[in-house]
């Protein structure tokens, strides 16, 4: 066969393999358009089901030798549960730890580890919908502080100082500005602003509208708005000594959310931002020995 012959087969073949293709990416486009209206709504209730009842994560570690059980009930009737580590040597106030979105109270044991020699009781609580406490709503702060509010009440009387990471980090900030009981906090890794996160970390394909609609549809189950989650907005308020760390590279939660909590802020304020550092990996030893040292500096007189 000539080789003109043969290359212009081949060029027919190359050619038939792409109109196969156009046409069968056309018929596709045609079935997506088709199956949209009906796959629309599923996807907008899958996104406010994730908003409202992120994963739990069951406690699989023992209750440490040091600590007991704690038990608060929330104001609307929910059983939370947790660990209470009374300090070592002479008492200088509380620390409350509070996890992340996903966890449990689990990580408090290497806060008391660290806290307790230096004077302070630790304890660390289930958040509600989260580890063994009840509840079936993560409402980002909006019952959560209320929460906290109730777990004071049931402390020995002293400061209390609030650490938090992440979804942790934002209910402390919300607790703080309505518990005058608060003497100073600790937010690493926070968002600033529920609807901003949730709006950063949702799928490509998802259309304002969809957003909308999600944002629209957790509130009616949830009962409560994306835009009351707001530590931003509760950071204006807030008059005690903050100390916010984030990491450079976390793209979870980007640590512009930091920034515009640490410029709301009025009070005494820190932002430590950790070079390479993501989501969950800013809390270095190194940084660990800075929060030490803020909160010794922030409670002189303890």
């Amino acid at each position: 066969m000539p080789a003109s012959i043969s290359a212009w087969l081949q060029l027919l073949s190359v050619k038939k393999a792409f109109f196969v293709l156009a046409i069968s990416a056309v018929a596709m486009l045609v079935a997506l358009i088709a199956v949209w209206p009906l796959a629309r709504p599923h996807l907008v209730g899958a996104a406010a089901s994730a908003l409202l009842q992120p994963h739990r994560r069951a406690l699989d570690i023992p209750m440490p030798a040091n600590a007991r059980e704690h038990r608060v009930i929330s104001s609307d009737g929910l059983r939370l549960h947790g660990w209470f580590f009374p300090c070592e040597g002479q008492r200088r106030g509380t620390i409350i730890y509070l996890h992340g979105i996903g966890d449990n109270r689990g990580g408090v044991i290497g806060v008391a580890e660290r806290f307790l020699p230096l004077g302070f009781d630790v304890v660390g609580m289930d958040s509600r919908a989260q580890g063994k406490s009840e509840g079936e709503i993560c409402s980002y702060g909006v019952f959560e502080k209320e929460d906290v509010k109730a777990l004071i009440d049931t402390l020995p009387p002293g400061p209390v100082l609030l650490l938090g990471g992440s979804l942790g980090g934002a209910i402390a900030i919300q607790t703080a500005a309505v518990e005058p009981r608060v003497s100073v906090l600790v937010a690493i890794e926070t968002f600033s602003d529920l609807r901003l996160v949730a709006e950063e970390r949702v799928p490509g394909f998802f259309s304002r509208s969809m957003i909308e609609d999600a944002f629209l549809l957790a509130a009616e189950k949830g009962g409560y708005h994306a835009a009351d989650a707001s530590p931003v907005n509760a950071a204006k308020v807030v008059k005690v000594p903050v100390l916010l760390i984030h990491g450079e590279e976390d793209r979870d939660t980007f640590p512009d959310h930091s920034l515009r909590i640490h410029e709301a802020l009025g009070g005494k304020k820190q932002l430590i931002l950790v070079p390479d550092a993501g989501h969950n990996q800013s809390a270095s030893a190194g940084v660990w020995l800075q929060i030490e040292e803020w909160v010794l500096e922030s409670l002189p007189a303890l």
